[in-house]
This record gives C-alpha cells, structure tokens and sequence, in this order.
C-alpha cells in the first residue's frame, strides 16, 4: 500500500503500533488503503539506468548553457541554422580570442560539452546494450508504434511505469503522470488551471516532448517503417488510429487561438490514453503466455508416462535397454496410427532383472 494515501486525522498526536494496526485494519475493511505496485530487481535496475541518463542529459544541457552564455558575453554569435548543428560545431573551431585567459576558458567550456556528450553516448550504449534480456522488450517494441516515441522515450515509459495493466482505464494513468487539470470548484463556481504536475517527472517530460510531433500531418515515416512492421496488426492499428485523432486535434485546437504549449500538453494527455491501450495488449498476451507456458511445465512433469519422467525413474537403474525399446514402440505405435497405442502394454521381460 502507499504510504503517503494513508487517510490521517489532522489532530491525532498518538501514535503507537495497537492504533496504527487498529487503523490499519479499519481502512483495510472500508477499501480505503491504496495497493502499490513494486517492482522487481530487474525493472529496478533498469529504471536507475533510465534516470542516470537523465542527469547525464541535464549535464549536457548545462554545459551547452555556459558556453553559450560565454559566447553572448563576448559578443560571438552563430547567425545561420541551428545551434549544436554540424555547422555550429565547425564554427566553434574557427573562434579564437585576443587574451590568453580568454582562449583558455572557451576551450574549457568546449571541452566540458564534448566530454559531457561523450558520457551520454556511452550510458545510452550501455542501456541498448542490457535491452534484449530485459523481459519488457517487447512493451518497449510496441510503444515505438506510436509518433514522437522512439526507442529512448520507450524505454523510459515502461522503466517508470512497469505494469501497465494496474491502472484501470487511462485517466488513472493520466493522473500518475501529473497531465490532468488542476481544480478548485465550490458550488456553482468552476475553476480549472494548469496540469497538477503531481505525477512522475521522467515520463511526463518524454510525453510533452514526443507529443511535438503531432504538428505535422499524419504519416508513416521512413525511420518507422522497419519498427512496426514486426509488430501485430492491432499495435499497428492502434499507432495509425492515435495519428489521425491527435494531428486533427492538434490544428483545431492551434486554430481556436489556443496557447502551443497549452495544445502540446493536451495532445500529450491524449497519448497517454492510446499508449495505455498498446502496452496493456501486449502485456496481457504475455501474461497469458507465460502462463500457459508454467501449466504445460507443471503437466508434463506431473505426467508419469512422459519419456523424461520414466528418464528419470530409470536413470539411477540398468534397465537403458528396456527404456530404449519401450520409447521407440511407443513412437511405432504413434506414427502408423495404430489403434494399439490405446491398449495396456505388457512389461518388457527384461524389466524384470530391474
């Protein structure tokens, strides 16, 4: 249960373990306590591995931030294309300064972003690198169906998330990630403002950046292609049904004056709704896999005529021969379709020297 949902009385200043059990229980009968989902060792490695990208990346950001500010110092700017481009980097290697000190420090700066952009490659290589034997590969396969999300924004939702099949509709996820509005309604007056932004920060900023893509109208692109054609034709469907609902949305909303980070939040409210509807597919015939998988496993060793069970009776014994001669019978039997393989087999004599 979640510690923090715990429903307290503001004045109560006792507390021992007999209250608290006593409490406990209470809640408990009235459906008050809040279940939490924990996850394994696995999926929490690999969410450490998620978030030390993300302090990496604000590194990154840093560093490009105090470069850029020194050149703005300095009266340097870049007057063509965008920043950190091929071009930019170039022109960073044309620039030199009158005072020593003054080289000095710009090629720190450099530096320091070169060296901070070389530990996020190296980290994010470490991450693909532990992916395959990562038993939530194929959610992270099935949500790069989607437009804005690749593999990066995948892997980072599935790390925060996990089992996607505890929430019960998509609202519920829309609220843990913090993208419903806030309110603050008494009697006839209505009073709705910005997101709650009470959910987590990781996934709901790979939200808002994904949901950019979704300015531009629909279409499969070329890098997306190879992605989903593996996929199953209901993920496909889904991925294509999420383009055209929320680029036609995109423009109706950008037509009736509304601010774009106002429409970029919206949109990316309403992904969250269609990725709740993939990753829940998927993660329910997996389950589903999974368990069909144990009940076989536990039917065949349950089964005392399968080969590896009478393997097993007769592998401390001398009777190889017997069992050799029993299984290839048994497969005669099988392969002609012959109506003796419904008769009682008689022991082999030679079983009787076991």
């Amino acid at each position: 249960m979640a510690p923090s949902l715990i429903p307290k009385k503001p004045g109560d200043r006792v507390k021992t373990n007999r209250r608290d059990a006593t409490m406990l229980a209470r809640l408990h009968r009235a459906g008050e306590l809040t279940p939490v989902w924990v996850p394994d060792a696995d999926h929490e490695a690999m969410r450490d591995m998620i978030r030390l990208r993300s302090v990496v990346r604000q590194v990154v950001t840093r560093a490009r931030q105090h470069l850029q500010g020194f050149l703005l110092r300095h009266g340097r700017k870049h007057e063509r294309g965008t920043a950190w481009r091929m071009a930019f980097r170039r022109w960073l290697s044309t620039l030199a300064f009158e005072h020593p000190a003054q080289q000095i420090a710009f090629q720190d700066y450099v530096d320091a972003v070169m060296d901070a952009e070389r530990r996020l490659r190296q980290v994010e290589e470490q991450m693909l690198s532990l992916l395959p034997e990562w038993d939530q590969r194929p959610v992270v396969d099935a949500l790069q169906a989607m437009r804005g999300i690749a593999l990066i924004n995948a892997v980072v939702l599935v790390a925060e998330v996990g089992d996607f099949t505890r929430f019960s509709n998509p609202r519920q996820l829309m609220a843990y990630f913090g993208l419903v509005p806030g309110e603050l309604s008494s009697g006839e007056s209505v009073w709705r403002g910005g997101i709650a932004k009470t959910g987590n920060t990781h996934a709901r900023r790979a939200l808002v950046e994904g949901a950019w893509a979704y300015r531009m109208r629909p279409r499969i692109g070329r890098h997306k292609v190879d992605r989903i054609e593996a996929l199953p034709k209901v993920v496909r469907d889904i991925g294509w049904k999420a383009q055209v609902r929320l680029c036609t949305r995109y423009r109706r909303l950008s037509a009736r004056g509304k601010n774009a980070n106002v429409v970029n939040v919206a949109i990316a409210r309403e992904m969250v709704g269609f990725i709740w509807s993939i990753a829940c597919t998927v993660q329910s015939i997996q389950r589903r896999h999974d368990i069909n998988l144990t009940g076989s496993q536990e039917r065949r060793s349950q089964n005392p005529r399968s080969a590896s069970a009478r393997y097993t009776v007769l592998e401390a014994g001398q009777c190889r021969g017997a069992l050799v001669s029993t299984m290839s019978l048994d497969a005669r039997h099988l392969d002609r379709g012959s109506p003796k393989r419904n008769k009682v087999m008689r022991p082999d004599p030679r079983m009787r020297d076991c």
